[in-house]
Protein backbone atom coordinates (compact mmCIF):
# COMPACT_ATOMS: atom_id res chain seq x y z
CA UNK A 1 0.00 0.00 0.00
CA UNK A 2 1.54 3.65 -0.75
CA UNK A 3 0.68 6.68 0.84
CA UNK A 4 1.51 10.26 0.27
CA UNK A 5 2.57 11.86 3.69
CA UNK A 6 1.34 16.18 2.55
CA UNK A 7 3.00 18.61 4.09
CA UNK A 8 0.99 21.89 3.93
CA UNK A 9 2.07 25.12 3.17
CA UNK A 10 2.22 28.38 5.57
CA UNK A 11 3.33 31.74 5.26
CA UNK A 12 6.56 31.02 5.61
CA UNK A 13 6.54 28.39 2.87
CA UNK A 14 5.21 30.79 0.88
CA UNK A 15 7.28 33.54 1.14
CA UNK A 16 10.16 31.41 -0.01
CA UNK A 17 11.34 31.30 3.55
CA UNK A 18 14.18 28.28 4.03
CA UNK A 19 13.39 26.01 6.60
CA UNK A 20 16.46 26.21 9.68
CA UNK A 21 19.40 24.08 9.33
CA UNK A 22 17.98 22.08 12.50
CA UNK A 23 14.66 21.29 10.58
CA UNK A 24 16.41 20.01 7.48
CA UNK A 25 18.70 17.84 9.92
CA UNK A 26 15.65 16.33 11.52
CA UNK A 27 13.64 15.57 7.86
CA UNK A 28 16.58 14.24 6.85
CA UNK A 29 17.20 11.86 9.26
CA UNK A 30 13.38 11.15 9.18
CA UNK A 31 13.73 10.54 5.56
CA UNK A 32 16.73 7.92 6.32
CA UNK A 33 14.70 5.72 8.64
CA UNK A 34 11.96 5.45 6.12
CA UNK A 35 14.79 4.37 3.47
CA UNK A 36 16.31 2.12 5.79
CA UNK A 37 12.82 0.14 6.54
CA UNK A 38 12.38 -0.16 2.84
CA UNK A 39 9.20 2.28 2.98
CA UNK A 40 10.56 5.48 1.15
CA UNK A 41 9.78 5.55 -2.48
CA UNK A 42 10.13 9.58 -2.81
CA UNK A 43 9.88 12.83 -1.25
CA UNK A 44 10.85 16.82 -2.19
CA UNK A 45 9.82 20.37 -0.86
CA UNK A 46 7.93 22.12 -3.69
CA UNK A 47 8.72 25.84 -4.11
CA UNK A 48 6.24 28.79 -3.66
CA UNK A 49 3.16 28.93 -5.35
CA UNK A 50 4.47 31.95 -6.84
CA UNK A 51 6.66 30.01 -8.85
CA UNK A 52 3.52 27.38 -10.19
CA UNK A 53 0.51 27.63 -11.82
CA UNK A 54 -2.94 26.48 -12.38
CA UNK A 55 -4.05 25.01 -15.68
CA UNK A 56 -8.17 25.31 -15.65
CA UNK A 57 -9.75 23.11 -17.50
CA UNK A 58 -13.41 24.09 -18.75
CA UNK A 59 -16.12 21.45 -19.75
CA UNK A 60 -15.90 22.57 -23.06
CA UNK A 61 -12.23 21.14 -23.82
CA UNK A 62 -10.87 25.15 -23.14
CA UNK A 63 -7.97 25.61 -20.99
CA UNK A 64 -6.33 28.56 -19.14
CA UNK A 65 -3.65 29.20 -17.26
CA UNK A 66 -3.38 31.74 -13.84
CA UNK A 67 0.06 32.41 -12.75
CA UNK A 68 0.82 31.86 -8.67
CA UNK A 69 0.69 32.62 -5.94
CA UNK A 70 -2.26 31.60 -4.85
CA UNK A 71 -4.39 33.20 -2.06
CA UNK A 72 -5.08 30.20 -0.15
CA UNK A 73 -2.32 29.09 2.11
CA UNK A 74 -3.83 26.53 4.03
CA UNK A 75 -5.01 24.75 0.78
CA UNK A 76 -1.49 24.60 -0.32
CA UNK A 77 1.30 22.25 -0.30
CA UNK A 78 4.55 22.66 0.60
CA UNK A 79 6.17 19.07 0.65
CA UNK A 80 5.58 15.50 0.46
CA UNK A 81 6.74 12.03 1.17
CA UNK A 82 5.79 8.79 -0.68
CA UNK A 83 5.92 5.83 1.21
CA UNK A 84 4.97 2.08 0.71
CA UNK A 85 4.01 0.00 3.73
CA UNK A 86 1.27 -3.25 4.75
CA UNK A 87 -1.52 -0.93 6.51
CA UNK A 88 -2.46 2.42 6.94
CA UNK A 89 -1.90 1.61 10.75
CA UNK A 90 1.76 1.36 9.38
CA UNK A 91 1.47 4.64 7.28
CA UNK A 92 -0.08 6.63 10.63
CA UNK A 93 2.77 5.36 12.38
CA UNK A 94 5.22 6.58 10.30
CA UNK A 95 3.29 10.05 9.60
CA UNK A 96 3.26 10.26 13.38
CA UNK A 97 7.18 9.96 14.04
CA UNK A 98 7.52 13.03 11.07
CA UNK A 99 9.08 15.97 12.83
CA UNK A 100 6.80 19.23 13.05
CA UNK A 101 7.41 20.59 9.17
CA UNK A 102 6.73 24.29 10.52
CA UNK A 103 9.65 23.99 12.96
CA UNK A 104 9.47 23.78 17.04
CA UNK A 105 6.77 25.40 19.07
CA UNK A 106 4.88 26.29 15.60
CA UNK A 107 1.61 24.51 14.84
CA UNK A 108 2.51 22.18 11.72
CA UNK A 109 -0.05 19.74 9.83
CA UNK A 110 0.40 17.00 7.45
CA UNK A 111 -2.35 14.80 5.64
CA UNK A 112 -1.98 11.16 5.17
CA UNK A 113 -3.17 9.88 1.78
CA UNK A 114 -3.62 6.49 0.21
CA UNK A 115 -2.70 6.43 -3.29
CA UNK A 116 -4.59 4.21 -5.72
CA UNK A 117 -3.32 1.07 -7.18
CA UNK A 118 -4.49 -0.03 -10.38
CA UNK A 119 -5.96 -3.36 -8.91
CA UNK A 120 -8.20 -0.08 -7.49
CA UNK A 121 -9.69 0.25 -10.90
CA UNK A 122 -11.85 -3.05 -13.22
CA UNK A 123 -10.71 -1.66 -16.79
CA UNK A 124 -9.71 -4.67 -18.28
CA UNK A 125 -6.81 -4.02 -20.91
CA UNK A 126 -6.03 -0.47 -19.35
CA UNK A 127 -5.30 -2.20 -15.65
CA UNK A 128 -2.37 -4.42 -17.93
CA UNK A 129 -1.03 -1.13 -18.95
CA UNK A 130 -1.20 1.41 -15.64
CA UNK A 131 0.77 -2.55 -13.84
CA UNK A 132 3.40 -2.20 -16.56
CA UNK A 133 3.74 1.71 -15.84
CA UNK A 134 3.76 1.43 -12.28
CA UNK A 135 6.51 -1.89 -12.25
CA UNK A 136 8.85 1.16 -13.17
CA UNK A 137 11.96 2.46 -11.19
CA UNK A 138 10.93 4.06 -8.37
CA UNK A 139 12.82 6.46 -6.18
Amino acid sequence: MRFMIIVRANKDTEAGIMPENKRIVEMTTYHEELAKAGALLDAAGLQPSSKGARILLSGSGQRSVIDGPFAETKELIAGYTIIEVKSREEAIAWAKRMPNPAGEGKNGEIELRQLFEPEDFDIGETNDRLRQMDNGPRA
